[in-house]
C-alpha cells in the first residue's frame, strides 16, 4: 500500500516511518510540515533539518507549511496513497485530527506505536538501532546539561528517574522533551549546534549537518 510518512526529525515518527516500512507499505514520500510555533500537532524544534533524517531511511521528502497541509494531503490520495502514517503514542488531539484528514481524502490514518506502553516504546528505539538527541526541554527534571544528550541506555535511566520523581511521560509525549534523529544503523549525522537556555527550559539549536 502506498503511504505518506509524517516526519519532524523526532524519534518517534522515524520509528513509526520504520515499523510499517518492515511491515510492507510502500512510503513515496516523507512530508515535514512546518508548523507555527509551538504547535499542538506538529513538532516544531529543528524541523528546518528534518530532511536529512528522512534520508537515514533513504526516503525522499517535501516541507509544507501546517495550513497547506491537508491540500497536500488531497494530492497525495488523488495520486493514489492510501495511508498516511504519523508517531502518535497517546494524543488523542493529534491522532483524531490526523483521522479526520486522512478519512476526508479517503486514507487511512496509520499510527503504529499507538497506546503501547511508554517504556516500550524506548526500549524499541534502541533495540532498532535509531540514535536520538534531546533537543528541548520543558519539565521539572531537565536541565541545560540534557541538552544535546544521546538517548542511550544510560541516559534512559536517567529519564526513569525523572519520571519516578516528577510524573513525566518518559517518551516526552506530553511535550516534557523533544528529540532529534541523528543515526540508524551504520548511518550517522554529524550534528554541530548550540544550547540555548531560558531559565526553566530549553533547546539545543542545530547550526549545521555534515
Amino acid at each position: 500500500m502506498k503511504a505518506i510518512a509524517l516526519m519532524s526529525g523526532g524519534k518517534d515518527s522515524f520509528l513509526s516511518a520504520y515499523l510499517a516500512m518492515q511491515q510492507g507499505f510502500d512510503i513515496v514520500k516523507a512530508v515535514i510540515v512546518r508548523p507555527q510555533e509551538y504547535s499542538y500537532m506538529f513538532h516544531f524544534p529543528n524541523v528546518d533539518m528534518a530532511g536529512y533524517v528522512a534520508g537515514l531511511l533513504d526516503l525522499d521528502h517535501e516541507f509544507v507549511s501546517e495550513d497547506m497541509f491537508q491540500e497536500r494531503v488531497f494530492h497525495y490520495a488523488r495520486d493514489g496513497v492510501r495511508a498516511m502514517i504519523s508517531g502518535a503514542i497517546a494524543s488523542e488531539f493529534q491522532k483524531t485530527r490526523l483521522e479526520r484528514m486522512a478519512t476526508e481524502a479517503s486514507m487511512i490514518s496509520y499510527t503504529p506505536l499507538w497506546k503501547i506502553e511508554q517504556h516500550r516504546v524506548i526500549r524499541e528505539i534502541l533495540d532498532a538501532g535509531i540514535r536520538a538527541m534531546i533537543v528541548s526541554v520543558s519539565a521539572d527534571g531537565f536541565g541545560e546539561e540534557d541538552l544535546g544528550r544521546e538517548i542511550d541506555v544510560r541516559y534512559l535511566n536517567h529519564l526513569r528517574h525523572i519520571e519516578s520523581r516528577y510524573g513525566i511521560n518518559i517518551t516526552g509525549e506530553g511535550g516534557e522533551y523533544e528529540t532529534f534523529v541523528f543515526g540508524f544503523g551504520k548511518k550517522q549525522l554529524n550534528v554541530h549546534g548550540h544550547r540555548v537556555w531560558k531559565g526553566s527550559g530549553g533547546y539545543f539549536t542545530i547550526d549545521s549537518i555534515d
